[in-house]
C-alpha cells in the first residue's frame, strides 16, 4: 500500500499541477475573445484532443504495458524511439487535416486563434507520460510533461493579456514541447535520429497497434465531438458559449481520471504481484468513487465554477452540467476495465466493438439534439454513449479477473 500511496501522490499531484495550465490560460482567453471566440477556441481545443489521440496511436494504452513488462533501459529505449518514429509520421498527416477542419468550424475573425489552440493541444500526442506510467516513475511526468506545459501557460498568459493574441500560446507551446522532447530523447531514447527515415518500415511497425488505436479513435471521436457539433449545428455563438464552458470544466476534471488510471495501471500489471485480483478491484473501486465525486461536483458546482472562471456571460446551465457529470461517472468507472483488464488480456476486439457501438449511438444523439436546438441534449447524448460502453464492458471484464489471477500464479510458479 505504501507503493500505491507514493504513486498516487506522485501521479495525482503532477497531473493536478498540469491543471494549472488551463486554469491560468482559459480564464484569460475567455475574457479576451468573447462568446464568438470562446466557442471557436474551445472547438479547436476539442479537435486538437482528438488529433492528439490519433498521433498517440496506441501508445497511451499499450505503451505503459510494454514498458512495465520490459526490463533494461536499452530495450525500453527501443520501444520509445519506435513510438516517436510512428507518431512523427502520423502527425505529418494529421496536422494539416486538423487545421483545415478547425478553419471550417471556427467563426470569422478567430480562425488563427482556434487553429493554434488546436496545435497546442495536439502536441500532447507526443508526450512521454505513458513511458513514465509504465516505469512507475512520476518524475518523468514532472520534468518532461507537466513543466513544459506549465511554462507555456505562464509565459503565454501575460502576453495574451497585453496583446489579445491567443495564437501566441500555440507558438510558445511548440517551443517548450520541442525542448522537452529533445531532452527526453537524449536521456531515454536510442542514440541517433528519431525521425522516420524509412516510412515503409514505420508503417509496418504502426499496423500491429491498429486495433488498440481504433479503440482510442472511436472513443475520443465522440468524447471530443460535443463542442464542435454544438458550434456547427447552432449558429448563435452566445447560445453555445455556456455549453462550451461546461465542456471545458468536464475536460479539466478528466485529468483526475487520467491521474488515478496512471497510478493503478502499472501497479495492477506488475510481474511479481502476489494478489493481482485484489489490486484490480482496488483500482475499480477507486475509479467508481472518483466518478461519483466528480459527478456530484459537476452537477452541484459546475455552473458556479464556470461563471467564476470564465465569467457570468459564459456560465454553464445546471442541466448540461448534470449530463456532463453522468458522463464523468460512467467514463471513470469504465477506465480500469479497459486499461487494466481487457487490453492487457488481448480483448481489443471486445473493447473496439462496444466503443464503436457507443460512439455511433452517441454521435447520432448529439447531432439530432444539435439540429433540434436542444443544447443540453448534446451533453445527454454523450452521457448515454458512456453508459452504454460501461454496460457492454462490465461483464466480460469481470469474467476475466479470476483467469488473470490464475495465469499470474501459474507464471510465478513456472518462474520459480
Amino acid at each position: 500500500m505504501k507503493t500505491v500511496v507514493l504513486r498516487l501522490a506522485g501521479f495525482t499531484l503532477l497531473t493536478l499541477l498540469a491543471l494549472v495550465l488551463p486554469f491560468l490560460l482559459l480564464p484569460v482567453v475567455s475574457r479576451v475573445v468573447g462568446p464568438d471566440g470562446w466557442s471557436s477556441i474551445t472547438a479547436g481545443q476539442a479537435i486538437g484532443v482528438f488529433a492528439a489521440t490519433v498521433i498517440l496511436w496506441s501508445w497511451n494504452i499499450s505503451g505503459p504495458v510494454e514498458i512495465a513488462r520490459t526490463a533494461g533501459e536499452q530495450s525500453r529505449a527501443g520501444i520509445y524511439s519506435r513510438s516517436m518514429r510512428s507518431r512523427l509520421l502520423i502527425a505529418a498527416l494529421v496536422f494539416p487535416l486538423m487545421s483545415l477542419l478547425v478553419v471550417l468550424i471556427a467563426h470569422d475573425g478567430f480562425r488563427l486563434d482556434a487553429v493554434t489552440m488546436a496545435w497546442a493541444t495536439a502536441l500532447t500526442g507526443f508526450s512521454p507520460a505513458w513511458y513514465g506510467i509504465g516505469a512507475g516513475n512520476p518524475r518523468i511526468l514532472a520534468i518532461y510533461d507537466t513543466v513544459p506545459r506549465f511554462l507555456a501557460a505562464v509565459l503565454s498568459a501575460p502576453l495574451i493579456i497585453l496583446s489579445s493574441q491567443v495564437w501566441l500560446y500555440g507558438l510558445i507551446s511548440i517551443f517548450t514541447t520541442g525542448i522537452a522532447l529533445m531532452a527526453f530523447q537524449r536521456r531515454f531514447g536510442e542514440a541517433g535520429s528519431w525521425f522516420p527515415r524509412n516510412p515503409a518500415k514505420v508503417v509496418r511497425e504502426i499496423l500491429p497497434g491498429g486495433g488498440v488505436a481504433a479503440i482510442s479513435f472511436s472513443g475520443n471521436a465522440y468524447a471530443s465531438s460535443p463542442v464542435p457539433i454544438a458550434t456547427a449545428t447552432i449558429p448563435v455563438a452566445s447560445a453555445t458559449a455556456g455549453f462550451s464552458s461546461a465542456d471545458t470544466i468536464y475536460r479539466l476534471g478528466l485529468f483526475s481520471i487520467v491521474a488515478v488510471g496512471n497510478t493503478f495501471q502499472g501497479w495492477t500489471l506488475e510481474r511479481d504481484a502476489a494478489d493481482p485480483r485484489r489490486r484490480h478491484f482496488v483500482a475499480i473501486y477507486a475509479h467508481v468513487l472518483l466518478g461519483a465525486l466528480g459527478a456530484a461536483f459537476l452537477t452541484a458546482l459546475g455552473p458556479w465554477a464556470s461563471g467564476l472562471i470564465f465569467g457570468e456571460a459564459l456560465k454553464a446551465d445546471t442541466l448540461t452540467s448534470l449530463f456532463y457529470g453522468l458522463s464523468f461517472f460512467f467514463l471513470s468507472a469504465s477506465t480500469p476495465l479497459i486499461r487494466n483488464v481487457l487490453i492487457p488480456a488481448g480483448r481489443q476486439r471486445t473493447v473496439l466493438l462496444w466503443t464503436a457501438i457507443s460512439a455511433v449511438v452517441g454521435v447520432l444523439l448529439m447531432v439530432a439534439a444539435g439540429v433540434l436546438g436542444n443544447i443540453p441534449g448534446i451533453a445527454l447524448g454523450m452521457a448515454v454513449s458512456e453508459a452504454l460502453l460501461l454496460l457492454g464492458l462490465l461483464v466480460p471484464a469481470l469474467a476475466l479477473l479470476p483467469s488473470a489471477q490464475g495465469r499470474e500464479r501459474r507464471r510465478v510458479g513456472s518462474s520459480a
